[in-house]
């Protein structure tokens, strides 16, 4: 089932994730949906709170023909797609600084500087407690998901510039949400 994505200024988008307890069929059910939800957008990834839920649970998809060629290498061992549930970021190196955009910020976007590989523990879904690593895009949309179960957002990420210059944008998507 395809979900209405919230957008900027809906409360939904700050609340801090509640981890959630038992891997069950509604929780896979739940990512199930989030994954349709996230590719009929075109999306890479989705926290359950750009769909309203308060669940600790995102999912992502990053192809590989998508990142570079060393992360490429570095990320073939991670299976797609990723279904995270209590995610918790243990380690990360390095820094990169490219282009994020949101769908929670439709049209809106701007560099942000991001580590470049993280590691993360998870559940996954039989309930298996994991650990991957990864690099480039993949490590970047591992960030900015686990920031969303955590209530930080693209816009906390933004110089005060670059604010600015979307002011007009955030204006009306609070209007919206």
């Amino acid at each position: 089932m395809i979900h209405p994505i919230v957008t900027f200024g809906h409360a939904a988008l700050r609340r801090k994730a509640a981890p959630v307890q038992e891997v069950d069929d509604a929780l896979r059910a739940l990512v199930n949906d989030m994954l349709e939800t996230m590719y009929a957008s075109r999306g890479l990834g989705l926290a359950a709170a750009q769909i309203g839920r308060a669940e600790r649970v995102c999912v992502i998809d990053v192809p590989l023909e998508v990142e570079k060629e060393a992360c490429r290498k570095a990320n073939a061992h991670i299976a797609m797609p990723l279904a995270l549930v209590n995610p918790e970021i243990t380690a990360h190196e390095g820094k990169q600084r490219n282009d994020e955009g949101c769908l929670s910020f439709p049209e809106i976007g701007a560099p942000i500087t991001r580590a470049n590989t993280v590691t993360v523990a998870f559940t996954d879904l039989t309930g298996v407690r994991r650990e991957v690593t990864a690099s480039g895009l993949l490590a970047r949309a591992i960030q900015h998901e686990v920031d969303h179960l955590n209530g930080i957002l693209l816009v906390d990420k933004m110089s005060a510039m670059q604010k600015l210059s979307v002011a007009g944008q955030l204006r009306r998507l609070r209007a919206q949400g």
